[in-house]
């Protein structure tokens, strides 16, 4: 069965072989019981469930579809008016099938002059198809994407928001992935290629242009489906691997916060996700915020890869909680 995150016995291998000092900069944060709290403003979670509905008032963001064009122009026109500075990257990627798509990674700078950086990604296209809808008659429709997909997207537009309210020195890049949903469907009958790889394309190819152009940040944050209903967030096992400190250091401070339901102390799964590629090809400690159910259909909810993953099933208490806990990070790591 092929499915958007899967538990790989290969990346196994793959973190034991190649993890390695990657010479950034780590966070100084100390395992403190107690974390001091720097000055930071308050996160809006009303605004980011507006961003998350703008989002999907386009329709599902296909790569190449109008939907995506006429979304890709609206994060783009929010991110300007937060102040960032923005670029596109474009390229073409194969898909599952050997046909091509072209990808359209959106990338927003604050302070692009400091080379002391942190990396905020999420994906924002969405998936062809609802192949994991328990209706086998949609399994050909396109999914909404409000939490796969808009949610990580609002979360980075509402921190941008923010940081104009109470600048900060550190320089910050947020990312938005496209094609990061079309890999192989589970209903695919024919023999493909197996070895092609048909997930998280659109970070791959920021990835080596990041290694190509020698990019560096302190560590990166993927953020995957952040807003769904019932969601909390375990310790994904490829995250401890490469970027365990900060790991560490946002569950603790999300506690501390006052998100503890959201962000237990458990251990998640090995998951194929964009930050693998910010890991192994770009050099740099990345995690993954991403959901994790212990019941139901999917461990990544109900919602998951099916035509009901709409707003109305996005929480604002579930996007504040993650919301919040990175701003305060941010301006932790600002006050260093």
């Amino acid at each position: 069965m092929n499915v958007k995150k899967i538990l790989l016995g290969s990346i196994l291998l793959c973190v034991s072989g190649m993890m390695a000092c990657t010479g950034q900069k780590q966070s100084s944060a100390k395992a403190a019981d107690t974390i001091a709290l720097a000055p930071c403003p308050a996160f809006q979670s009303d605004s980011a469930m507006q961003y998350v509905e703008d989002q999907c008032a386009f329709g599902p963001r296909l790569p190449e579809s109008e939907a995506s064009a006429l979304c890709g122009d609206y994060i783009i026109e929010k991110f300007e008016k937060f102040g960032t500075q923005v670029r596109e990257q474009t390229a073409d990627v194969t898909i599952y099938d050997g046909s091509k798509v072209s990808a359209r990674n959106i990338i927003a700078s604050i302070n692009p002059e400091n080379p002391d950086r942190i990396l905020l990604c999420a994906h924002w296209d969405c998936r062809p198809w609802a192949d994991h809808d328990p209706n086998p008659d949609n399994h050909h429709t396109p999914v909404m994407g409000a939490n796969d997909g808009a949610s990580g997207v609002a979360v980075m537009l509402e921190i941008a928001r923010v940081l104009q309210q109470q600048p900060v020195k550190l320089g910050i890049d947020f990312v938005c992935f496209d094609v990061e949903d079309m890999g192989t469907p589970e209903w695919a009958e024919e023999d493909y290629d197996s070895s092609r790889e048909t997930w998280c394309l659109g970070s791959k190819v920021w990835a080596e242009e990041a290694r190509n152009n020698q990019y560096s940040a302190r560590y990166g944050i993927l953020m995957d489906m952040v807003g769904g209903r019932g969601c909390t967030f375990s310790k994904e096992l490829i995250s401890q691997e490469y970027a365990g400190p900060i790991v560490d250091l946002i569950w603790k401070l999300a506690g501390q916060l006052g998100y503890r339901h959201y962000f237990p102390m458990r251990d998640g799964g090995y998951l194929m996700d964009d930050h693998v590629n910010v890991n192994l090809v770009a050099g740099i400690p990345c995690l993954d915020i991403v959901p994790h159910f212990t019941e139901g259909p999917s461990s990544f909810g109900p919602t998951w890869h099916t035509v009901q993953d709409t707003p109305e099933n996005i929480d604002p208490n579930v996007l504040n909680a993650v919301g919040q806990t990175l701003v305060q990070l941010i301006y932790n790591e600002n006050a260093q």
